[in-house]
């Protein structure tokens, strides 16, 4: 996802997308134990979607501006 796409979420919505990415992260190291992974780029991605999201959160909670 993009930066401007989170941004626009609520932190309860942030908060939901980034346990999803997080199962689907642990999902797809699952199917890395076994050697059924059908698309190894998205580890990249939904990696980077989640620090995105905990980099957002952190950046509202410093400055006191909760959605």
């Amino acid at each position: 996802m993009k930066i401007k796409d989170l941004k626009q979420l609520g932190d309860e919505e942030l908060n939901l997308k980034e346990k999803s990415f997080k199962k689907e992260l642990f999902d797809l190291n699952f199917q890395r134990k076994y050697g059924k992974v059908e698309k190894p780029g998205r580890f990249r991605t939904l990696k980077r979607d989640i620090a995105r999201i905990k980099t957002l959160l952190k950046e509202r909670e410093k400055d006191g501006s909760k959605k």
